[in-house]
């Protein structure tokens, strides 16, 4: 694996009246633009009058959806959609998303983004009162707890909201039932949800630009805690779990995760990056030649490097486009010709250049010092590597593979050993001081636990994070 950070999972959802609106079709294209948040797997459920069509498959969405399977869904009034990247269970295809549950009182079909801090304890005593699980996933947790609270309440947004109190950690959602789209956020708003329209066709989705790929308006952001239904009678909003806590959003959405075009809680996702590079020059400058960003993440923070410094930006790589961030490959040589592939350095920029670069993290090292080292063989005279977050020193619990301490190269080296490992003439990182500050519109309430240790919740004192997001696996193994 490239040693890079993998994305969150991306979620969609659409309730339309008109029977013009191919509601398949548009979350369709929506998971397309979210294809960025997951690779591993994706999925579609449609709903037609309360009978549910599922397709979902390991795969990008291009490969697991073709024209036939698409018909085969039909034409529903109501469909989610999910692409996933999995931080807790294996499994691919078991684990594709959305899941379809069938219990005494009708159907329902769900998706999430995010991570359940106590899933596991959750999941034991499900199973302890009779529950069957079929996947690893902590999302058929979160169904199975709805579930049971749905036999009991009178509406599934009864159900979703007595639910909210036993979920812990983050958790963006969209289900549905047989006549009901609901779209859930946990109330610290780890990941982001907005709601947009086409004509009078409500949409949900993890991001901004899923709206614009099929022409949809940007109405607002999900709240910390809210609870939006959407049925016959139009959208209602339930806010009885909102403002209980300190927001709490993932400031890695702006850094990494997001597409550039897409605008979260209110602040520009490209004008973010931006900022960050802005004060990336400001804290650590340096006389150099040319500024360069590693796709695709690293380009806008360079490009704010270079307006603040007055150093000229220069396009210093070409990406394949057709090898996702997750891309794998299971020898060293293979890893190392896979940056090759992934990644070409473009001679004409960098020869005889003293070149800074920009990228938006260092993980495990190992991948920044292949990236060194093809610049260098391009002819670059010097190399200034500038990171546009802090550095990654705990890990995270809501949603990222950002590992346990001992696989993190900044909790084993110093600064100047970072930079001796990865080979460049000098290293500078982001301050968590000014990275609380990128965002254009004075957003505040970050979750920067990954770099400050500070978590806005409770997390597992147990275990360590990889043996964490092994837990639910194992204990399913085990009986198997």
């Amino acid at each position: 694996m490239l040693n890079e950070l993998h994305e969150e999972c991306g979620v969609f959802g659409i309730y339309s009246k008109d029977i013009n609106i191919d509601v398949a079709s548009n979350t369709y294209y929506a998971l397309f633009a979210l294809q960025h948040r997951g690779q591993e797997s994706c999925g579609i459920v449609v709903n037609d009058d309360g009978v549910m069509t599922s397709h979902k498959d390991v795969g990008l969405v291009e490969h697991v959806f073709t024209k036939d399977t698409l018909a085969q869904l039909g034409q529903g009034q109501i469909a989610i959609g999910h692409v996933r990247y999995g931080t807790t269970g294996t499994r691919p295809r078991l684990n594709a998303q959305p899941i379809v549950v069938n219990h005494i009182k009708g159907s329902m079909a769900i998706a999430h983004n995010g991570n359940l801090t106590n899933a596991f304890t959750l999941r034991e005593e499900l199973e302890s009162n009779g529950s069957i699980f079929h996947t690893t996933s902590d999302t058929e947790v979160i169904s199975y707890v709805i579930t049971k609270e749905r036999i009991n309440s009178s509406s599934i947004e009864e159900a979703v909201c007595k639910a909210m109190p036993k979920l812990k950690g983050a958790f963006s959602i969209v289900l549905m039932s047989p006549t009901k789209l609901i779209a859930v956020r946990d109330p610290l708003g780890f990941r982001p949800l907005c709601m947009g329209k086409i004509g009078e066709s409500i949409i949900f989705a993890s991001e901004t630009c899923a709206l614009d790929s099929i022409g949809a308006t940007y109405i607002r952001d999900i709240q910390p805690g809210e609870i939006v239904v959407v049925d016959e009678n139009g959208v209602k909003s339930i806010t009885e779990h909102c403002n209980k806590s300190k927001k709490a959003l993932c400031i890695f959405e702006y850094i990494y995760f997001a597409r550039p075009d897409s605008v979260i809680d209110g602040s520009s996702v490209h004008t973010a990056r931006q900022r960050a590079g802005a004060f990336l020059s400001l804290e650590h400058p340096v006389q150099a030649d040319v500024v360069i960003g590693v796709p695709d993440s690293g380009i806008d923070a360079a490009i704010g490097y270079a307006k603040q410094s007055g150093i000229p930006y220069g396009l210093g790589f070409i990406k394949n486009r057709y090898i996702g961030r997750s891309f794998i490959q299971p020898t060293q040589l293979q890893r190392e010709t896979s940056v090759r592939i992934k990644l070409n350095p473009i001679a004409s920029t960098l020869k005889g250049k003293r070149v800074i670069m920009i990228d938006d993290s260092i993980v495990r090292g190992t991948t920044s010092a292949r990236i060194v080292k093809m610049i260098r063989d391009a002819g670059a005279n010097e190399v200034h590597m500038r990171i546009s977050s802090p550095p990654f020193r705990f890990p995270c619990y809501f949603g990222t593979d950002i590992d346990s301490q001992e696989h993190l190269i900044a909790c084993q080296h110093t600064l100047d050993e970072i930079r001796d490992i990865i080979d460049v003439d000098s290293l500078g990182y982001l301050s968590l001081d000014n990275l609380t500050k990128i965002c254009d519109n004075g957003n505040s309430g970050f979750c920067t636990a990954c770099f400050s240790g500070k978590y806005p919740t409770e997390i597992p004192t147990d275990v360590k994070k990889n043996k964490f997001e092994q837990k639910i696996s194992n204990r399913s193994t085990d009986n198997e």
